[in-house]
């Protein structure tokens, strides 16, 4: 199941951005963020997928969402000017940044490549 974020809880499950100046990762696992917009029709076709994905990789990666209207300041803080937007934490390293509605298959590499989990 994708869970919701706020600024509040990305703060404390993603990266705390106001007491960090460098990248922190602070979740448990590698983390897969889809920044969206409800009236946004990409972002629409795109949410089976992430429910799917967060099924099949269930206890290995958590799938985030962020309402970009609702949570401008975080869509601000990460320069998010399109949507569909996705943002890869791995466990270590830098995050990687994707845009625009990727099918299945390409969000799978991204998750073996960046993420370094497979199914």
């Amino acid at each position: 199941m994708t869970e919701n974020l706020t600024k509040e809880t990305f703060l404390k499950k993603v990266f705390n951005f106001e007491e960090n100046k460098e990248w922190k990762f602070e979740g448990k696992r590698p983390a897969f963020i889809d920044f969206y917009a409800d009236w946004c029709g990409p972002c629409k076709s795109l949410a089976p997928v992430l429910e799917q994905l967060s099924d099949e990789y269930e206890g290995k990666i958590d799938i985030y969402k962020i309402d970009t209207e609702a949570e401008q300041e975080l869509a601000a803080a990460f320069g998010i000017r399109s949507i569909p937007s996705m943002l890869f934490c791995p466990a270590e390293g830098q995050p990687q940044m994707a845009n625009g509605a990727l099918p299945k298959a390409e969000l799978e590499r991204i998750i073996a490549d960046v993420l370094k989990v497979t199914k």
